[in-house]
């Protein structure tokens, strides 16, 4: 379905958000909301001496990945809420986050609870649904999230209604400018945006100073 509904192009932006993350040997990286594992792929095809934590509230995703990472000794599977993470202050050196943010309940929660677990110099990344800036894009889209993911939804997934919360949940999440502002009250610096597909999807990041 993803693949379906983003023209395979959620693989891209799922790169890129890695390329932007950076990576490095001996980091300490959390995945949240890690779903199958496809940003710990990205990471793990980098072929560095990383150590992954793969974070996400259902089970049975977990489970997905496990097995396909089960000879992978540098990857932890963690059950648990990106709200309040069991974790040390300043614990991580990356914090990824991937279509998941829209989904927490006290987002800014778990916004701050990144600043905390993340190092002096630790860096944030959130790939997310956003505002495209283009009005003709933006109408088109509505129409898009309105009325064709509920029909695929129903369709491949054999669920109109988790495809309809998807529509309305990417319209109640914060814009491009309200999310960055949210960062930075959360104590990040050097906070940034690339926008993807105009603005259908954005990468927000920022570090830990």
């Amino acid at each position: 379905m993803n693949d379906l509904m983003s023209l395979g192009m959620h693989r891209l932006w799922k790169k890129r958000l890695v390329e932007i993350l950076h990576p490095k040997d001996e980091d300490i990286i959390i995945d949240v909301g890690s779903g199958s594992g496809d940003i710990a792929s990205q990471i793990i095809n980098k072929k560095l001496s990383t150590k992954l934590y793969l974070l996400d509230l259902n089970k049975e995703m977990l489970e997905v990945g496990k097995k396909r990472f089960k000879n992978k000794d540098n990857i932890n599977f963690v059950l648990g809420n990106a709200e309040k993470l069991n974790f040390n202050n300043n614990f991580f050196d990356k914090y990824s986050i991937s279509f998941c943010l829209r989904n927490v309940t006290e987002y800014v929660l778990s916004i701050k609870e990144a600043y905390r677990v993340l190092k002096p110099g630790g860096q944030y990344c959130c790939l997310e649904f956003s505002n495209p800036k283009s009005s003709l894009i933006a109408s088109s889209y509505k129409i898009y999230k309105s009325n064709i993911l509920p029909f695929l939804g129903n369709i491949v997934a054999k669920d109109s209604n988790a495809y309809s919360y998807l529509s309305e949940s990417i319209d109640l999440f914060p814009n491009q400018e309200e999310l960055s502002k949210v960062l930075m009250l959360c104590g990040f610096e050097k906070v940034n945006t690339i926008n993807l597909f105009n603005g259908i999807v954005a990468i927000h990041s920022g570090f830990k100073i």
